[in-house]
C-alpha cells in the first residue's frame, strides 16, 4: 500500500495533512466543499483531496476516522472527472442525535444527493468498485461486512467501455479514472479526518448476468 501512497497527487492542496507510510491525516478548513449547482444553486469545488489514477477495473477499500464539529462536516471517497463529473461518499454531519450517510453523484454539472439518517459513527469503512463507467460504493461499521450504498454511471466515461465492464473476469477498461480520498467543512468549521487500512485490487465487483 505504501507504493500507492506515493502514487497520490492532491487536488486542491490543504495548508495542514500527514502523509505516512499506512496513513493520511487531513485538517480541514472552512468553506471548503464538492458541490454543482442542484437546488441551492451555488457551485463549490475546492475540498482537498489526496487522489490515484487508475485505468483498469478496480476495488478500492479505506478505514475513515473523525470527529466532526458542525453542520456539513464530511470525509470519505472521491472519484474525480473534471468540476462538473464526480462522486463522493462521506458520513455528513448533521447535529448531536444524528448523521448522514451521504453520497453525491454529479454528472454533467448537476449533484444529487442520496442520504440515511445515522447515529454518528467515529469511524466507518468505504469500499469502491469500478466496472467500465459503471460504480458500487458500499460502507462497512466493521471493516468486515460491507453494505452497498448504491450504483451510479458517470457520463463523461462514455458507454464504449460498458460492454468491456460488465465482462467477467474484469477487463481493462481504458479511460483512467481518479479516485482516492477527501475532508471538507463547507461552513465556518475544521476537523481532522484519518484514513488508514488501505486496500487496492482487482475488482471484487461480479458482472451481473445478463442470460
Amino acid at each position: 500500500m505504501e507504493r500507492i501512497l506515493k502514487q497520490g497527487i492532491w487536488l486542491h492542496e490543504p495548508q495542514s495533512y500527514l502523509i505516512g507510510e499506512d496513513s493520511v491525516v487531513i485538517d480541514t478548513e472552512p468553506g471548503t466543499d464538492f458541490w454543482q449547482r442542484s437546488y441551492y444553486g451555488f457551485r463549490n469545488d475546492n475540498a482537498p483531496a489526496f487522489l490515484f489514477t487508475s485505468d483498469e477495473n478496480f476495488t478500492f477499500t479505506t478505514k475513515v476516522k473523525f470527529e466532526y464539529k458542525h453542520l456539513f462536516d464530511q470525509c470519505g471517497l472521491l472519484l474525480y472527472i473534471d468540476s462538473e463529473n464526480w462522486f463522493k461518499a462521506s458520513i455528513e454531519y448533521d447535529n448531536p442525535d444524528f448523521s448522514k450517510l451521504s453520497s453525491v453523484v454529479t454528472n454533467l454539472g448537476y449533484s444529487d444527493w442520496a442520504s440515511n439518517d445515522i447515529i454518528t459513527p467515529p469511524f466507518i469503512w468505504y469500499r469502491l468498485s469500478r466496472r467500465g463507467p459503471d460504480f458500487l460504493i458500499e460502507s462497512s461499521f466493521d471493516g468486515d461486512t460491507f453494505h452497498q450504498m448504491r450504483i451510479f454511471h458517470l457520463h463523461a466515461l462514455g458507454e464504449t467501455t460498458a460492454e468491456m465492464g460488465r465482462m467477467n473476469p474484469p477487463m481493462p477498461v481504458s479511460v483512467p479514472v481518479r479516485f482516492g480520498l477527501y475532508a471538507c467543512s463547507p461552513t465556518d468549521s475544521h476537523f481532522r479526518a484519518e484514513f488508514t487500512h488501505f486496500r487496492f485490487e482487482t475488482c471484487r465487483w461480479k458482472a451481473h448476468a445478463t442470460e
